[in-house]
């Protein structure tokens, strides 16, 4: 069906036929030397004594200025391609203001209603903690509301009933009050206990 639009790939020259394209010599070219910057995918064919002497004198930057090179050592890093900055869209607009739509813009779900409410109206009450806190209170059996009187009471009170001592030299639970303990030092790095 397709096959008016298959492209072929161009037959390759047989590396015995090719001769050594230095000037005056006749030995085969076997081996291949890129041609230079401005003929990207272009190639000489040398013989191995002529390609090792061209490999040694080769220099892709020759003829550009230092700036130059700076400059496209700098666009390589992104692969030559145009960026921009982050925040910024390619008119070079920033991100638009809080609760302003952009014109012809419908939000049939209210999934950006949030956005545009105002000071004072209702909104969904964000955690107060992130996941690690939240994983640590749990681990002390506490939520989110726990306070830093509460969290300390919590860890004096697992700590007593878990240790060792206090169930006849038992290790059983170590491991348990290791992770209380994990926890409680934790929440008292984030100064929540």
């Amino acid at each position: 069906m397709f096959k008016r639009i298959r492209v072929k790939p161009e037959p390759q020259p047989d590396a015995a036929t090719l001769r050594c394209e230095h000037p005056g010599c006749e030995a085969p070219g076997a081996h291949r030397a890129p041609k230079g910057r401005l003929r990207e995918g272009q190639y000489f064919s040398f013989c191995l004594d002529h390609v090792r002497e061209y490999n040694a004198s080769y220099n892709y930057f020759r003829g550009m200025s230092d700036e130059d090179v700076a400059k496209y050592q700098k666009e390589a890093v992104v692969g030559h391609r145009p960026t921009w900055n982050m925040g910024v869209n390619r008119a070079g607009k920033g991100h638009r203001e809080e609760g302003v739509e952009p014109e012809g813009f419908v939000d049939p779900l209210g999934m950006f209603r949030d956005r545009a409410r105002g000071p004072g109206e209702d909104r969904p009450r964000r955690p107060r903690y992130g996941l690690a806190a939240m994983k640590a209170l749990n681990t002390l059996g506490l939520d989110e509301t726990a306070d830093a009187e509460t969290i300390k009471a919590r860890y004096k009170e697992l700590v007593k009933r878990l240790h060792p001592d206090a169930n006849g030299g038992d290790r059983s639970l170590e491991d348990r009050l290791r992770e209380i303990i994990h926890a409680y030092n934790f929440l008292k790095s984030a100064k929540l206990a």
